[in-house]
């Protein structure tokens, strides 16, 4: 398997961690994991729509993110892969497609994100750039917000 999956509970309805993943405001708030800022989100949040989320280091390097929406399941499922940079305009170096589910727990949710990449190298390299940790903290800051609690 070329698939990397983070699973968390998180104590928010399943609507508020969904508009946290589409909002753009509220993507800058948690999206990347601290010292790491978002400086520019943009979303089109339906099947075919592009994302642009741009990451800032503590040094002011910018990494955009583009993606687009193959799957869009308000409040349920949203699928997002890097292999397009907008409307099936191929991206020069696809490296992984993000399927996102939110799944009720009576007021709370089940979050997972399952993170598959087009090769075993491109798993490798990116769980060795600190996928778990990465991808955990950031996922602590969203539901940090989402309880109102300041992100860290």
């Amino acid at each position: 398997m070329h698939e990397l999956v983070l699973t968390r509970a998180i104590a928010a309805p399943p609507s508020r961690v969904y508009q946290a993943w589409t909002d753009p405001a509220l993507l800058k708030q948690w999206f990347t994991p601290a010292p790491w800022t978002v400086s520019s989100a943009e979303t089109d949040v339906r099947p075919g729509g592009a994302s642009l989320i741009v990451m800032r280091g503590p040094d002011g390097t910018e990494m955009p993110c583009h993606g687009v929406y193959l799957e869009v399941v308000p409040n349920q499922r949203l699928v997002i892969t890097d292999a397009f940079v907008s409307a099936w305009v191929p991206s020069p170096k696809p490296f992984m497609t993000t399927i996102l589910t939110f799944d009720d727990l009576g007021g709370k949710t089940q979050y997972t994100a399952r993170v598959r990449h087009w090769t075993a190298e491109d798993r490798e390299a990116h769980e060795k750039m600190g996928f778990h940790e990465g991808w955990g903290k950031a996922t602590d800051q969203l539901a940090a917000l989402l309880s109102g609690g300041a992100s860290s």
